[in-house]
């Protein structure tokens, strides 16, 4: 009997325990199920804007949910660029609010789409929002708009920022749905106001639990905030720190006047680009024209702009051919507002137009202002129906032939080739803008035009060189135009580009080619570009160049020697031989070839020759920029061991002075600057000699009166002239059969006493420098 109690007793214990832990067990299971409140982003957007894609893809980017509201629909807000508004905005989302305001598991974020990025996905953002402990929290910024009669009003802040703003806020479905419900507005009244009248309401704010963002915790707004942030990189991500309050927020909101910092700081969040991974966002939504046959390929008006004198225009028009792109599917639009280069457009097109689709030629006589004839270039493309529109200045020397398929496989609407003054810091757009709205310097500026970051980069300004897409010209809301008041017609075009919320694209991923520098061209001589050796280096070489030189400094390659110790070697081209020539003879004072000479320090000439020195046509220090660049290289090379010694006291500025000088001048003053050039090696006489049977045939023998001296032929033997050369006397070794743009290096003193031969017919003209005195 007592075993039989104990048994029992034992069973309705366990029982308990069972029943106990059963029901422990299903509430555990059940609050295990009860769901975390989940995030959905409710967005207006009336159209599909720029800043409303890159808002996009940030979203998809962490995976967010967001719902657009009101697209397609005609907006009844107002311009909140130019005075309050967005009561709209209200409305709207108190009509979607209908479907979520019972849901207890569900935040509700509200943010402005054309201006704002995601940084995190909803978990991290959710995780932030419950430790305010709040039902709904708006973000934060330091001004009180658009009422700041109401800034006394506010609660005081011992950090952060004070005042509400509406263009970001989130909280339960139920709290959202009764503030918005809360009293009736007007699509035209300012949906800030609005919300600003509630938060201040201090019945409302508590039985909301209404809170501000003081900190950017999860809300950054930029205006007049652009100074607390600074952009930083994880190994796979970019994101906002702000300095201010040292937190990281999780939505950027570019609000009021911060939108182009918003734009550039735009490039790099929600993983558009990272360090180590470059740009992530660059092959996002690109197209492929490869396979596209002929007559399938985009049809493209090149707008050719030639509005004040170029140097090297020739080679601009030359390099334009050569792009890689079929000609019947462009048609050329081409305005000369320049004097000075007429004769060279008209001989442009009269030699190629056939090659194009068609030609649009506004000329010179036709008067046309410069935006005016950028306008009708805009309207040519409207009235062809055109698929791209690539606007190019005479300045904007494209070196890449794939330039043109390039930007158009990018796929954006107004996108530019970076291109950069040789050497310089000079490019065709501005990566920020000042107060005034003229040039500024952004961060990341000098690694964009140096190409440390590649990309293609949203910026506030282009020029020279761009590319639109011709469906920008197809809506009248969105069509640019050169005219805004008194700005030029480029800071006009991007003025209003940026007003419309049009994005501004520079493309850095390719090497397109360079800016020609045209701020000091002077007109004056016979053969202008000859003077632009170290203004326009690069165009410079191309023209002036032999195109062999290069391979005179290769160290495999053997410099000829037709006679001991005398050198020979291609250094420049026939073009740089006639136009020496041709500067000389519009020059034409030649000396009489007299020992008397008053050009000279003593006055007197031991072994004279007919010639023309440098510094009379002006040449002279563009002459020892040409000894100093291109001949001192060869001869460092073929005479081993002969170097110049230079003491401090000698050098007015060195080769680096000189880079940071033309690079400061470009930056802060972008004014003409002069450099004079005193580096070695030094030449006193630099000169042109001219023999002709009728003047002076020859020349006597001599030494000359240099360390060593350079002899370049600037007129062929056997076609220009006949007969002539110079002999060695020592070796008994002539040289005659000279190459045109060749030089012969020899040295001056003691061993190489030499003499002009004869010229019998014609005339013949050499360069000759006695170099190191």
């Amino acid at each position: 009997m007592a075993v039989y109690q104990y048994l029992g007793w034992r069973s309705i214990l366990l029982k308990i325990f069972l029943t106990s832990f059963a029901i422990s067990w299903i509430l555990t299971i059940a609050e295990a199920s009860k769901e975390e409140p989940k995030l959905l982003v409710l967005a207006v957007a009336t159209e599909e804007t720029d800043g409303f894609k890159r808002f996009m893809r940030s979203a998809r980017v962490y995976g967010i949910n967001v719902e657009v509201l009101g697209m397609n629909e005609e907006w009844r807000g107002g311009d909140v660029r130019l005075y309050s508004g967005g009561g709209h905005k209200v409305n709207i989302l108190k009509e979607a609010m209908k479907k979520y305001w019972e849901k207890d598991d569900l935040i509700i974020m509200f943010v402005d789409s054309y201006d704002v990025v995601f940084m995190a996905g909803p978990e991290e953002i959710l995780k932030k929002f419950h430790k305010t402990k709040s039902k709904v929290l708006f973000s934060a910024e330091g001004f009180c708009w658009p009422d700041a009669s109401l800034a006394e009003s506010y609660p005081k802040v011992e950090k952060g920022k004070r005042f509400l703003n509406s263009g970001g806020f989130m909280g339960y479905a139920s709290y959202i749905y009764e503030i918005v419900t809360s009293s009736p507005l007007k699509d035209e009244d300012d949906d800030q106001l609005f919300y600003t009248k509630i938060y201040l309401d201090e019945d409302l704010r508590k039985k909301w639990t209404v809170k501000l963002d003081h900190k950017a915790e999860i809300f950054q707004n930029l205006n007049g905030a652009v100074g607390d942030v600074e952009l930083r990189f994880s190994d796979t991500d970019s994101y906002l720190y702000n300095t201010a309050y040292g937190t990281s927020p999780l939505v950027v909101h570019g609000n009021g006047a911060s939108k182009i910092a918003l734009n550039s700081l735009g490039n790099y969040l929600a993983k558009s680009w990272i360090p180590k991974k470059d740009c992530l966002a660059c092959s996002e939504d690109t197209i492929t024209l490869e396979s596209f046959k002929v007559k399938q390929k985009p049809h493209v008006i090149l707008a050719i702009f030639v509005e004040r004198p170029t140097p090297f225009l020739i080679e601009f028009f030359e390099r334009l051919l050569l792009l890689d792109y079929p000609k019947e599917r462009m048609d050329l639009f081409v305005h000369c507002g320049s004097e000075y280069h007429k004769g060279d457009v008209d001989t442009f097109l009269s030699t190629h137009q056939h090659k194009y689709n068609s030609v649009t030629y506004l000329k010179l006589e036709q008067g046309y202002k410069e935006w005016h004839a950028r306008n009708l270039g805009l309207e040519e493309c409207t009235k062809v129906n055109c698929d791209y529109y690539f606007a190019l200045d005479s300045h904007a020397m494209l070196t890449n032939p794939d330039t043109l398929r390039l930007l158009i496989e990018q796929n954006r609407r107004v996108l530019a080739p970076l291109l950069v003054r040789p050497n310089r810091l000079w490019s065709n757009f501005w990566g920020a803008l000042s107060t005034d709205g003229f040039y500024a310097r952004s961060v990341d500026y000098v690694d964009i035009v140096k190409r440390k970051r590649k990309g293609v980069w949203n910026v506030p300004y282009i020029n020279h060189a761009y590319l639109i897409h011709g469906s920008l010209l197809k809506d009248p809301e969105d069509y640019p135009t050169y005219i805004h008041g008194l700005l030029d017609p480029d800071m006009a075009f991007c003025k209003n580009l940026r007003d419309k919320g049009i994005f501004m694209y520079i493309s850095n991923l390719h090497e397109f080619g360079h800016l020609v520098n045209s701020d000091s061209f002077d007109t004056s001589h016979v053969r202008n570009e000859l003077f632009e050796i170290y203004t326009n280096q690069v165009d410079w070489e191309y023209r002036y160049i032999h195109e062999n030189y290069s391979k005179v400094l290769q160290p495999e390659y053997q410099v000829d020697m037709p006679c001991p110790d005398v050198y020979w070697f291609p250094v420049v081209t026939p073009t740089f031989c006639q136009h020496l020539i041709d500067e000389m003879e519009n020059f034409g004072q030649w000396s009489d070839g007299s020992n008397q000479d008053p050009r000279l320090a003593g006055g007197y000439e031991n072994v004279p020759t007919r010639d023309i020195h440098m510094n009379q046509v002006g040449f002279e220090q563009q002459w020892l920029y040409f000894l100093r660049e291109y001949i001192r290289p060869v001869q460092e090379k073929i005479f081993i061991g002969y170097t110049h010694d230079v003491h401090h006291d000698q050098i007015e500025l060195g080769s680096k002075w000189i880079t940071f000088i033309k690079e400061y001048a470009a930056e802060l003053s972008r004014s003409v600057y002069t450099i004079k050039y005193e580096d070695p090696p030094k030449a006193l006489m630099n000169f042109v000699v001219r023999y002709r049977p009728d003047e002076q045939p020859s020349l006597r023998p001599h030494h000359d009166s240099s360390t060593y001296t350079i002899n370049i032929a600037l007129n062929r033997p056997g076609i220009d002239y006949e007969g002539g050369g110079c002999r060695f006397i020592r070796y008994n070794c002539s040289v005659t059969d000279l190459r045109l743009g060749w030089s012969l290096m020899h040295p001056g003193r003691l061993t190489h006493y030499h003499e002009g031969l004869r010229v019998t017919n014609g005339t013949r003209y050499i360069m000759i420098s006695f170099v190191d005195p």
